[in-house]
């Protein structure tokens, strides 16, 4: 959710002084005076924009001189069942957990160029069980949400339709499933489904396929942008639309999305390099992985850098969590 919090900076006759560290920690927390749910977890604040003396389009208050400032923010919360339930799988592996850390936030830091930040751009994580969603406007996240459908009902139906196993169905499904009925050159492509217990070898075609995969898909998409409507109204925005998870690699993914969203501007989430000699990492089913490295990166260079400034300021305290690490790179 979206919230807004104001506090004073200078008294009424007073003379007007410089915005510190502690005032912008203090309309923080003003916007962040929210009742949540019982059952639901805080997560991230994310600054989006500063105002300060009504002047809006402030990334960093700090040092302005101002009798007024206030904060747009965006509210990420989360089910306490499922964050108690990856900190106990974590820590059962024998990991140490440093930080929960919203999946498409991290996408957008492997697979989202800065010029798509600013212009307005929707990033589409097509996962097994949930489509995550997170729209970025001006370096910052202003709507982000889950739909609760994802690949694993594409491959349910294909297992559905023809009466085979899931394990058959996912394999069939991305050897040569298609959601895209133009991108199937050879409408008579067979298609081996292999038999199991007294059932023996069958066949079918990518066409029947496609037509299993494609209404899934449509819904998949429509169910987003109906959402993404509903939330931002008619809120205009110039960027592109990117496609993560192991859904998007399914072929036609980025047609379909075009067709739904009625725009060319849609393209599959690559991460980019990170050195070394293979790039099997590259590819839009672990945008989410490479994105968590690359924001701890960051973290551990903007501490090696800052430590000093930060001793010499304040006694020595706990080390500061990921997020709030993370979001110094931009606020």
């Amino acid at each position: 959710m979206n919230s807004k919090g104001a506090v004073a900076i200078s008294s009424y006759g007073k003379s007007e002084r410089a915005i510190t560290e502690d005032d912008v920690k203090r309309v923080i927390d003003c916007a962040n005076s929210i009742k949540v749910p019982l059952d639901r977890k805080l997560l991230h604040v994310i600054p989006q924009q500063y105002i300060i003396d009504g002047t809006d389009g402030f990334k960093n208050p700090v040092n302005n001189i101002a009798i007024r400032l206030e904060a747009d923010v965006h509210i990420i919360t989360a089910s306490r069942t499922a964050v108690q339930n990856i900190t106990t799988c974590v820590d059962q592996a024998n990991y140490q957990l440093d930080e929960v850390m919203l999946k498409t936030l991290a996408c957008t830091e492997a697979v989202m160029i800065e010029d798509e930040k600013k212009l307005g751009s929707i990033l589409i994580d097509i996962g097994g069980g949930t489509t995550d969603v997170i729209v970025v406007l001006n370096d910052a996240p202003i709507c982000t949400c889950s739909i609760p459908i994802g690949g694993n009902l594409v491959t349910n139906d294909i297992a559905v339709v023809k009466g085979i196993p899931n394990s058959t169905a996912e394999k069939i499904k991305i050897e040569n499933g298609c959601c895209w009925l133009p991108l199937v050159e050879n409408e008579n492509e067979e298609v081996l489904i292999p038999g199991f217990g007294s059932r023996s070898t069958e066949l079918t075609t990518k066409v029947e396929l496609c037509q299993i995969i494609y209404p899934r898909m449509e819904e998949i998409f429509t169910m987003v942008r109906d959402e993404i409507s509903r939330r931002l109204s008619s809120m205009q925005l110039s960027g592109s639309i990117i496609l993560t998870g192991g859904g998007a690699q399914l072929s036609g993914a980025v047609e379909m999305a075009q067709s739904v969203f009625n725009t060319s501007s849609v393209r599959l989430g690559y991460p980019q390099k990170m050195g070394g000699m293979e790039d099997k990492y590259r590819v839009p089913e672990y945008a989410t992985a490479v994105g968590l490295i690359l924001a701890h990166k960051d973290h551990a260079q903007l501490e090696k850098k800052h430590s000093k400034k930060r001793e010499a300021a304040v006694p020595k305290q706990q080390g500061e969590s990921t997020f709030k690490k993370f979001m110094k790179k931009f606020f």
